[in-house]
């Protein structure tokens, strides 16, 4: 029993998933650094508030807090854009940098005989009818 319990967390995506979990947790701390002491004031600066927990509606004597929500949704698509526009797109191009496409294998050979240029799945010759 112990010795499949050892075999389980040392396979090596239980601790990829661990590095994850804690190396993601350290970035959310940036993240939501980023967003709350620069972009969030910015926004402030440019739109007047950026917090619209002031909205409230009042119905039946109950308060609906309408404007949390949209301050959740702001908050998300901030965070959705930082981690698009500082993390994704320089990995992206950071990888087509250093791992270039791969060549396309060609899609035609010479012939032997003709030298004519013929699919490589031919059998035959087109031209000269030769068996390739």
């Amino acid at each position: 029993m112990l010795k499949g319990f050892r075999d389980f967390i040392l396979r090596g995506n239980v601790m990829d998933l661990a590095v994850a979990v804690i190396i993601g947790a350290a970035f959310t701390a940036i993240v939501t650094a980023l967003t709350t002491n620069i972009i969030n004031p910015l926004l402030g600066a440019v739109i007047g508030k950026p917090n619209f927990d002031y909205l409230i509606a009042h119905v039946n004597g109950g308060e609906i807090k309408y404007g949390t929500f949209l301050t959740a949704i702001i908050n998300f698509l901030l965070i959705a854009a930082v981690v698009y526009f500082f993390l994704v797109l320089p990995t992206q191009y950071l990888l087509k940098k250093f791992n270039p496409p791969a060549a396309e294998p060609p899609t035609t050979k010479a012939c032997p005989q003709c030298l004519g240029d013929i699919p490589v799945a031919a059998t035959r010759c087109k031209f000269c009818t030769q068996p390739v």
